[in-house]
């Protein structure tokens, strides 16, 4: 694994959604509780941005169509999409929040 820093801790907020400009693309990092999640920044339907979307407990809404997406696993819930999104492994270290981006 190959981990990359991509944020500050607080920088990430619990039901927010930011998005990083990384090396493979946008991805989207949010907060549930302690846990830090990142996924794929675009729904598998159209490209859309998820960081423009609604966050409902694990599952991320896609505004434009309204799929949606586990962000703990990224298996789609709800059409259209019909593909899984990306997620990836998270660390934190010390203040930075550190992605595998496989």
């Amino acid at each position: 694994m190959s981990f990359h820093k991509v944020a500050l801790v607080a920088d990430v907020k619990e039901n927010e959604i930011l998005a990083v400009a990384t090396r493979i693309g946008s991805i989207a990092l949010t907060r549930i509780g302690s846990e830090i999640l990142a996924f794929q920044n675009a729904c598998s339907h159209d490209d859309n941005p998820l960081d423009d979307g609604i966050l409902d407990g694990n599952q991320v809404v896609c505004p434009r169509h309204g799929a949606r997406f586990d962000i703990r696993t990224g298996a789609v819930l709800k059409m259209p999409a019909t593909a899984d999104i990306e997620v990836y492994p998270v660390k934190i270290s010390g203040d930075d929040v550190m992605v595998d981006f496989g």
